[in-house]
């Protein structure tokens, strides 16, 4: 095994686009599976002193490729979100996300110590909801571990997210411990905002993980990809469809008055929510005066939800595909500038990290690594106070490398559902 510990992590979110795969190395850091307490602040401040660049992260993404799903793929993940999926498709789709993630796995497998797989969310139910049919807290992530495991030969961790659930947590987000170990530093006030299918953001004031804060604040790139569609693309490239449009202001009111937005954390949200089906109708709009107003949903919705945490914060650092939409950014810096406390937006390649690999492509992957490089070393991975459970637990499920074998090629994956297609 080598020195330093490396763990490809794998993360397809909301946005239901496809694959990242980051491969994160851990210099400092303990072997895999080698007895050593959790990290402490004074863990992270050691760590630190080891680096010539004290404020960089803790650990380095030396590898990264984004696999994007097959589009008879992605209609399939989509029509689960939307519950459009039998029992029999479903299980289909389980399986085939599992050779899906161990196709994109495979460039850097060979690589890997481990491999932590956060899957493919289709539902989640962060709370009961009988107008839904909700009669229990639930969540559902796809892409079998075992199919990952036997294509690669290494051992997987996997679906992080009920466990947090069965100890009464919401659920999500998950990042903000990983967030804490490899990005806070000392005497350092720092929000990170993640721009996904769903938006959601990690405070970072300091070392003190007690004092860190998250949740989701709402949607982020999921209605404008929705609409996006109705023209016929996968999402709205370089913000061009909104820039061309004009914000309806009466229905942004509307959808700015949902009361997701009103609750206080901790909070989780999903497609389940945010989809134009479910939203206060709007007047025959163009699709383009459509996109401008739910990028303006997206960017107001985000600021306003800053209202949420202690006190203000320093800065904000965004990440995921949002960050790639030039019109979204530009409404988002707006947003912020104006609050009480105006925040300053920044991206990864402003504070330096992108030299460490860490990218707004890269950031949720290497955290979902680092997650299941914790759950190997036994330690509690959440952070129960941003989730609302009774209790840190080790987030995950471990899935044991296949006995040494010729590894088995991994399939291109045939067409789902055959009888649907023309």
């Amino acid at each position: 095994m080598r020195g330093a510990p490396r763990v490809l992590g794998l993360m397809s979110g909301t946005s239901a686009d496809g694959i990242d795969a980051a491969l994160l190395e851990l210099p400092g850091w303990p072997g895999l599976r080698a007895p050593h307490a959790p990290p402490s602040p004074q863990t992270l401040r050691d760590l630190s002193a080891l680096n010539d660049r004290p404020h960089a992260p803790r650990g380095r993404v030396v590898a990264h490729t984004f696999t994007p799903y097959p589009p008879d793929l992605r209609a399939a993940v989509l029509a689960a979100m939307h519950g459009g999926v039998g029992t029999a498709d479903l299980t289909q789709l389980h399986w085939a996300l599992g050779e899906a993630l161990a196709l994109a796995a495979a460039p850097h497998a060979a690589h890997a110590d481990l491999i932590a797989s956060h899957g493919q969310t289709v539902q989640h139910h962060p709370a009961p909801d009988p107008a839904r049919g909700w009669t229990r807290p639930a969540t559902l992530q796809l892409g079998e571990a075992a199919v990952i495991a036997a294509h690669t030969g290494r051992p997987v961790v996997a679906d992080f997210r009920p466990a947090d659930m069965a100890a009464g947590g919401v659920g999500a987000p998950l990042v903000p411990f990983a967030d804490w170990a490899l990005l806070a530093q000392d005497g350092v006030n720092r929000t990170l905002l993640n721009l996904g299918g769903i938006a959601n953001v990690t405070a970072l004031p300091g070392l003190d993980p007690g004092r860190v804060q998250a949740f989701d604040t709402g949607p982020a790139n999921c209605l404008i990809d929705e609409i996006a569609a109705r023209s016929g693309q996968t999402h709205d490239a370089g913000g061009a469809l909104a820039a061309s449009g004009q914000v309806h202001e009466p229905t942004l009111a509307r959808w700015l008055s949902h009361p997701a937005l009103a609750q206080r954390p901790p909070k989780a949200t999903g497609r389940e929510v945010w989809t134009l089906g479910r939203l206060p109708a709007a007047p025959d709009l163009s699709a383009a005066d459509l996109a401008a107003t739910a990028t303006a949903l997206t960017a107001r919705s985000v600021a306003q939800s800053l209202r949420f945490l202690d006190g203000p914060p320093g800065e904000v650092v965004v990440a995921g595909g949002g960050a790639r939409n030039p019109t979204l950014m530009r409404a988002l810096a707006a947003a912020l500038a104006d609050l009480p406390t105006p925040a300053p937006l920044r991206t990864f390649a402003d504070l330096g990290w992108t030299d460490a690999g860490f990218t707004d492509a890269t950031r949720e992957a290497a955290a979902f690594a680092f997650l299941g490089y914790a759950h190997a070393q036994g330690w509690p991975n959440t952070l129960p106070h941003t989730t609302g459970a009774r209790h840190a637990v080790i987030a995950g499920r471990w899935t044991p490398a296949p006995p040494a074998a010729p590894r088995r090629p991994v399939p291109v994956t045939p067409a789902l559902f055959p009888g649907d297609r023309p």
